[in-house]
């Protein structure tokens, strides 16, 4: 490995091949906390710099792992000894705006937020958004398909790519860097690689497509009486707010009370007693429309029955508070530890017998233990966390058993918008069919025949 990093050197200049205690003092992602234990770290500045890096790798058949803001949950930018990690940090430059045809391109390294303030200040939005904004990546959310809380009305990143560039395993770039809408010219190849957690290629560049920016937003806490009631209120909502629903996100009573009452973080809007609470915000570019609007539909909702209590947030400051209850991961992951955390999607009309089931069968197994569930609810995702105590290998399997088999029969999914990575690899089989898999095989040794990409990743027995 040595000279073939003194070659990188060359390319890349030495400050920019990372070696022992400067590769251990990064961390792998923000949940673990685990040190990164590559061979070394390379932080190309550009497209081709990784493509002349991908060249020497694949010749001399060096494994790599992509790392982008290490925000990921499946343990995806996990790398051993004999591993090279690609970081694209240095690769954050917003090449392009047009306002007119409404598209930005970038750069795969850019964070999403750098990417929501550049779009706000040509007074336009890029709709992604989620928790780890200031952190994660674009390259990352391409790779991951990641959602947020903005899917209800925008839909998955990969909606949000017009076009993209990658760098193939033997250094190949694949520059497709469409800014249209339509373009029907063939095989539509930018989807090889959004998802694919980077075992197809490395996202270096993408063409991103904005929105118009929606400067009102109107925000509401509600809790619901039944399961009943809170689907029926997604319905009314979606019905009375239609494209102004921007967000319907919800907590169950034991995720809400935890972040208020129990452990004091959060002055409760609401009382925790009832068993659902819903997030509902609708955005809008006419402010006096809107309110009259959002306000309709909630008075409606409590005539229907459908809601027993709101908290309607009069001022930018209380939205931010109702969000940060929603949002506040770091508390929870404070709160319940060790813990196991999901991210699973199941139809509507499965979610409430199988979150009923799941808290039964932990509670016959762990009779101390814990279930937490909040999620996007109108796109079907929950997050699901266990808290049993330990934290063995033994127990993690007997939890992610109880989690993951019951998805295959519901016509679920064991991940909704954190990909697969390592950590749900062995559980793959519960949601996509033995063809679907043997497809994704022939994908991965037609554009990466050596295995180089990162391996173990999402397939298992890739031949390396």
């Amino acid at each position: 490995m040595e000279s073939l990093l003194r070659a990188i050197e060359e390319l890349v200049g030495p400050a920019n091949v990372l070696r022992g205690d400067d590769v251990a003092a990064r961390r792998v992602d923000w949940m673990s906390g685990a040190p990164c234990r590559a061979g070394a770290i390379v932080r190309p500045a550009s497209t081709e710099e990784l493509a002349a890096v991908m060249t020497k790798c694949h010749a001399a058949g060096q494994p790599v792992v992509t790392h982008g803001g290490l925000t990921g949950l499946v343990h995806g930018a996990e790398a051993n000894t004999d591993e090279l990690v690609i970081s694209l940090e240095r690769m954050t430059t917003i090449e392009a705006l047009d306002p007119v045809g409404g598209t930005l391109t970038v750069q795969a390294g850019a964070p999403l937020q750098t990417v929501q303030e550049c779009a706000a200040e040509a007074g336009m939005q890029f709709p992604l958004d989620l928790g780890a904004r200031g952190s994660c990546t674009i390259g990352g959310n391409i790779a991951t398909n990641a959602g947020g809380v903005r899917v209800i009305r925008y839909g998955m990143m990969r909606e949000q790519v017009l076009g993209l560039e990658a760098v193939l395993a033997d250094g190949t770039v694949v520059s497709s860097m469409n800014t249209m809408l339509k373009n029907n010219a063939g095989f539509d190849l930018k989807q090889l690689f959004i998802g694919s957690e980077g075992t197809l290629g490395i996202v270096t560049r993408a063409v991103l497509r904005l929105q118009p920016r929606q400067p009102v937003s109107h925000t509401a806490l509600v809790a619901c009486a039944d399961f009943a009631a809170l689907t029926g209120l997604l319905q009314h909502v979606r019905r009375t707010l239609g494209e102004q629903l921007g967000a319907f996100e919800v907590m169950w009573r034991s995720h809400y009370a935890l972040l208020t009452e129990e452990s004091g973080r959060h002055a409760p809007p609401l009382s925790s007693d009832y068993p659902f609470y819903a997030l509902i915000e609708s955005q809008g570019s006419e402010a006096a429309e809107s309110a009259q609007r959002f306000e309709a539909s909630i008075e409606a909702a409590f005539e229907a029955g459908l809601l027993s209590d709101a908290a309607v947030a009069s001022s930018e400051q209380q939205r931010e508070r109702l969000w940060a209850i929603r949002e506040d991961i770091e508390g929870l992951l404070h709160h319940i530890a060790p813990r196991f955390a999901f991210d699973i999607s199941l139809p509507l009309d499965e979610i409430e017998s199988y979150v009923r089931d799941l808290e039964k069968a932990v509670a016959e197994r762990w009779p101390d233990g814990r279930l937490l569930v909040f999620g996007h609810l109108g796109d079907g995702n929950l997050h699901v966390t266990v808290g049993t105590g330990r934290a063995d290998a033994q127990t993690r399997r007997a939890v992610e058993s109880l989690v993951y088999e019951p998805l295959a029969a519901l016509g679920g999914s064991v991940s909704a918008e954190h990909g697969i990575g390592i950590e749900k690899r062995d559980y793959l089989h519960l949601s996509r069919s033995p063809e679907e898999i043997a497809l994704m095989r022939t994908l991965k040794q037609a554009l990466d025949p050596k295995g180089l990409l990162n391996r173990h990743k999402v397939l298992p027995d890739i031949a390396e």
